[in-house]
C-alpha cells in the first residue's frame, strides 16, 4: 500500500502530547491522519488532517471513527476495547490489537499475565474493592508497607500510592486495585521494544529513570543507563521476552526494577510511545515516534542506536499554580548548548501536569546530567 501523499488514512485514538509527537512524523512523510479525542483543546488538533471530538470510551464513537480509517493506533490505553474488537472483525487493522490492549489496560490483568508467562515481577495481591485491603491487613494476609495501584485509569503518577499505614488508604478510589510488595531497588530502568507487522524486532538502549518522590512522575530519563553491560543485557532480554509474550505490534515500553542483587523485575508496560523514549527525538538515529509509525505500517524499522548521550527533563506544572500557562525563563535554557524544549500545547497548567519536556544532548553524559539539573532549576511552569 502507498502511504505517502495518498488516500490512505491513519487513525489515532487520543490527542495528547504523544499523538502530537507522532504527528511530527506523519507530517514529515505526508501521511493523512485523523485524531479522536474528548477535549477540544487537545495538543493534536493543530497538526492532524481531521480532528474528531468524542469519547474514547464510548463504543459507537470509537467504532464510527475506526470505520473511516485504514489503520488505527493509540496514544493512550484507555479506549473502548469492544469497539476495537468489532473493527478488527470487519477488517480494520488495529495496532496494538484489542487482545494486547485487553491484557495491558487493567493492571491487575497485566500482573496476572506476567505470572502466566513466567515473566519476573514483584509479588502482589489483587482486590475487587479497596475495603478488602483493610480486611487483609487486619487478618494478617497483607503486610505493610506496600504499593497500592488502581487497576484502571492511572496516568502520570495518578493511581499509584505508597501505603505505610492504614491512614494512607484514606481518600483512595474504592474500586479494583492491587497491592504490590515494596521491592528495594537500585534503579528504575526502561527498554522500548519495536515490533513491526512484518515480524521485524528492534530494541532501544536501556534508559535509567529518576522519579519525583512526591508526584511519582519521571523527572529525568538518562540514556544510556549508568549500569553494567551485564545488567543492561539482562534488562534487554526481559524486555524482549515480555514483547514476545504480548505479541504486540508497534512499541512496547517495558518499565523495570533493578533490585539490590541485580535481578530485573517488570514494573509495568505501555503499548505505545512512552515518556522513557522522548530523548530519542534528538539523541537517536530514529525517534520512538517515527519507529511506531514504521512498525504499524510494516515499513523497515529504523536504527535504534543513540547518536549521542541524551537526557530528558519533564516540564510539569509548578506547585501552587493553576490557570493559563506561562513558561518562565525558557529563553535562558534555550541559550544552553544541546538543549531543546518541547512544548505540548496545553493551555492550562496545574500542579504536576505534564506540560512539556526538554532534551539535553552531549557526548559526555555526566555533563549532560549537569546541564539537565540547570534546566530543571531554571525553567518554571507557572500560570499568568
Amino acid at each position: 500500500m502507498n502511504y505517502f501523499s495518498s488516500t490512505f488514512k491513519l487513525g489515532i485514538l487520543g490527542g495528547g502530547q504523544l499523538g502530537k509527537m507522532l504527528l511530527y512524523n506523519t507530517r514529515k512523510f505526508d501521511i493523512y491522519t485523523s485524531v479522536l479525542d474528548n477535549s477540544n483543546e487537545a495538543p493534536c488538533k493543530m497538526a492532524c488532517n481531521d480532528f474528531i471530538l468524542g469519547d474514547l470510551l464510548d463504543y459507537d464513537t470509537v467504532y464510527n471513527f475506526g470505520k473511516q480509517v485504514d489503520v488505527l493506533t493509540i496514544e493512550i490505553e484507555n479506549v473502548n476495547i469492544e469497539a476495537l474488537e468489532q473493527l478488527e472483525k470487519e477488517g480494520v487493522k488495529v495496532y496494538p490489537s484489542s487482545k494486547t490492549l485487553h491484557q495491558i489496560q487493567n493492571k491487575a490483568t497485566q500482573k496476572l499475565f506476567y505470572l502466566d508467562h513466567n515473566l519476573p515481577t514483584a509479588p502482589f495481591s489483587r482486590f475487587a474493592y479497596l475495603s478488602e485491603i483493610e480486611d487483609a491487613i487486619d487478618n494478617g494476609g497483607l503486610a505493610l508497607p506496600f504499593v497500592w495501584k488502581a487497576a484502571k485509569f492511572g496516568y502520570d503518577g495518578n493511581g499509584v500510592k505508597m501505603v505505610r499505614t492504614i491512614e494512607d488508604l484514606k481518600g483512595l478510589p474504592k474500586g479494583e486495585c492491587i497491592a504490590e510488595k515494596l521491592i528495594p531497588f537500585k534503579n528504575e530502568l526502561a527498554v522500548i521494544v519495536a515490533r513491526s507487522t512484518t515480524g521485524e524486532i528492534k530494541t532501544y538502549p536501556v534508559v535509567e529513570m529518576e522519579f519525583h518522590p512526591e508526584a511519582n512522575q519521571v523527572e529525568y530519563v538518562i540514556c544510556p543507563a549508568r549500569i553494567s553491560p551485564e545488567v543492561a543485557k539482562k534488562a534487554q532480554e526481559v524486555a524482549l521476552k515480555t514483547s514476545e509474550a504480548f505479541d504486540h505490534v508497534g512499541l512496547l515500553a517495558v518499565e523495570l526494577f533493578q533490585t539490590e542483587d541485580d535481578q530485573i523485575l517488570i514494573n509495568e508496560v505501555a503499548p505505545r510511545p512512552h515518556n522513557s523514549g522522548h530523548q530519542t527525538i534528538e539523541a537517536s538515529y530514529t525517534s520512538q515516534f517515527e519507529q511506531h509509525i514504521r512498525a504499524i505500517l510494516g515499513l523497515p524499522l529504523g536504527n535504534t542506536e543513540s547518536k549521542v548521550g541524551g537526557i530528558m527533563v519533564n516540564l510539569v506544572g509548578a506547585e501552587g499554580y493553576t490557570g493559563s500557562v506561562k513558561y518562565e525563563n525558557i529563553e535562558s535554557i534555550m541559550a544552553m548548548d544541546g538543549v531543546t524544549p518541547h512544548i505540548y500545547g496545553k493551555k492550562e497548567t496545574r500542579p504536576f501536569r505534564k506540560m512539556g519536556h526538554v532534551t539535553i544532548v552531549n557526548e559526555d553524559l555526566n555533563k549532560a546530567r549537569q546541564i539537565a539539573e540547570e534546566v530543571k532549576n531554571s525553567i518554571k511552569v507557572i500560570s499568568e
